[in-house]
C-alpha cells in the first residue's frame, strides 16, 4: 500500500510497521462502521418486512379498495426486497474484506486479479473492495 512505497522513499523498517498498522487500523474501523450501518439498515427492512399486509399501509381492512392500491402496495414491497438484497451483498462484502483484514492482512490492498496495489483512495472510498480500478474496469465491461 501507499506505506510500502515510504519505506522505498527512505523510511526506516519501524516507521513502515506503525505506518501499516496505522493504515489498517483505519481500514478496520471504516469497515466496521460500514457494516454496523448496514446491519442497522437490514434491521429496519426486516422489520417492515414483519409488518402485515394490513399494517403496513395503514389501512384498516385487509383488503384494499382498489387494484391500482393493491398494485402499488406489491411494488413498494418488491423495491424493498430489492434494496434489501442490495444491502446484503453488501454486507458480505464487507465481511469478506474483514475476513482478508484479519486473517491474510498482507493481501488486504492488492488486487485479487493482477496482483498490484489497490490505490489508497480508492480503499478509502470502497474499503471492501478487492480490485484495483483498471481490474475494476475490465470486470463492468465484461473483459475480465
Amino acid at each position: 500500500m501507499i506505506a510500502e512505497r515510504r519505506e522505498h522513499a527512505g523510511c526506516p523498517a519501524e516507521a513502515f510497521e506503525e505506518m501499516k498498522k496505522k493504515e489498517r487500523a483505519h481500514f478496520e474501523k471504516r469497515l466496521l462502521e460500514e457494516r454496523e450501518k448496514i446491519v442497522r439498515q437490514l434491521a429496519r427492512y426486516d422489520q417492515s418486512f414483519a409488518d402485515t399486509l394490513q399494517g403496513s399501509d395503514g389501512d384498516l381492512s385487509a383488503y384494499s379498495f382498489h387494484m391500482a392500491d393493491q398494485g402499488t402496495d406489491a411494488m413498494e414491497r418488491e423495491k424493498a426486497f430489492l434494496f434489501a438484497s442490495k444491502e446484503g451483498r453488501l454486507l458480505y462484502h464487507i465481511d469478506q474484506a474483514l475476513r482478508r483484514l484479519y486473517k491474510t492482512p498482507d493481501t488486504y490492498g492488492i488486487c485479487e486479479d493482477c496482483g498490484s496495489e489497490v490505490a489508497y483512495e480508492r480503499l478509502d472510498a470502497l474499503p471492501h473492495a478487492r480490485l484495483c480500478i483498471g481490474c475494476k474496469q475490465r470486470e463492468e465491461d465484461g473483459a475480465a
